[in-house]
């Protein structure tokens, strides 16, 4: 059967898109296949690709909004039919499209009685909305809405701090993943020494990105995280070399958060370390959960003894995730 949907070459690796689907604006699928594969390489691939399909692949969303003389967020507004929240929350839903990085603006300015959908955002030239017909609000009554919105492309997520208002500026929850979803599947054929595998790759994407597209991020993402690797030289790490057979010491927390520019590159790259990545059993992964710790950087600000002040994590726990800061980061928190 997999002879039939894939020609296999043993020779050449090659890959194929064997699927590709959409569903709707916001939901596109695509199944994929890499072959021939040596026995062992095909489950390396996939929990690597699956992995950074999920954390690392860049999306575009809206992550703050401002309604004038609005000072909380579950006010109602004359002539609106919903309520700040219920306008937020519709704001969150709106999938984008962005070419550009950094924060950009955008706007709705819309006169009352109608419908105001995604439609009706006034967006900068580089961003696409994917769904314009997701709804935002309905105004009931001859008013104008003037809505400004901020627009951001990263990584991962961000969670904001509740009652978190300035002027009426109200922070999203972003979601910026344009996968929902990755899967993927191994098949063996042949016998003996010459067995050979076949990886197949499952995506889900919000439209943001093609299936084909994710993959493509996903790959060069891996590429650039190998090619230090490739340089002749050893980095030196905290100002000392890394000689071939000496033991590295652990970082102690103080390096890894100081600010200099070396140091500050790890921070950035420890906030798009999820703590979902580290493997942490389910009871300790949910404790860390309810106490707002995401990410690797997250957890890094807790000493010892924060942690155990986190309701139903025990001495244990703390331990638990202590030696897998050792052993995968050769890092040595604090206790205090």
């Amino acid at each position: 059967m997999i002879r039939d949907e894939i020609s296999v070459s043993i020779q050449t690796l090659r890959w194929k898109c064997i699927e590709s689907r959409a569903y709707s604006e916001r939901l596109h699928y695509g199944r994929f296949a890499l072959s021939p594969l040596r026995k062992g390489r095909a489950d390396t691939i996939g929990i690597a690709m699956r992995r950074v399909l999920l954390g690392e692949v860049e999306g575009t969303c809206i992550t703050h909004v401002k309604l004038e003389n609005i000072k909380h967020e579950y006010s109602a507004i004359i002539g609106i039919e919903e309520s700040v929240h219920d306008i937020l929350m519709n704001l969150k839903e709106i999938v984008l499209r962005s070419d550009s990085y950094g924060i950009q603006g955008a706007s709705i300015c819309i006169v009352g009685p109608r419908n105001v959908t995604a439609q009706d955002i006034i967006l900068p030239p580089s961003v696409k909305i994917i769904d314009t017909t997701q709804h935002i609000a309905r105004l009931t009554k001859s008013i104008t809405s003037d809505i400004r919105l901020q627009i951001e492309k990263n990584r991962g997520y961000i969670i904001h701090s509740p009652n978190n208002y300035q002027d009426g500026i109200f922070p999203i929850d972003a979601v910026f993943m344009p996968v929902r979803d990755a899967n993927y599947s191994i098949h063996s054929y042949g016998s003996g020494n010459e067995i050979r595998e076949v990886l197949f790759l499952e995506i889900w994407t919000n439209g943001g990105l093609t299936p084909r597209e994710a993959l493509s991020e996903a790959s060069r993402i891996l590429i650039e995280l190998f090619i230090p690797f490739l340089h002749g030289e050893e980095q030196n790490i905290d100002g000392m070399n890394n000689r071939k057979g000496s033991n590295m010491p652990p970082f102690p927390l103080s390096h890894v958060l100081t600010d200099t520019g070396e140091t500050k590159e790890k921070k950035i790259a420890f906030q798009h370390i999820f703590i979902d990545q580290l493997e942490l059993p389910p009871r300790v992964y949910n404790c860390l959960r309810r106490a707002n710790i995401h990410t690797l950087s997250d957890l890094l600000n807790y000493s010892r003894e924060d942690l155990m002040r986190i309701e139903r994590f025990g001495k244990e726990s703390v331990e638990q995730v202590f030696e897998i800061l050792r052993k995968r980061f050769a890092i040595d928190p604090p206790r205090n």
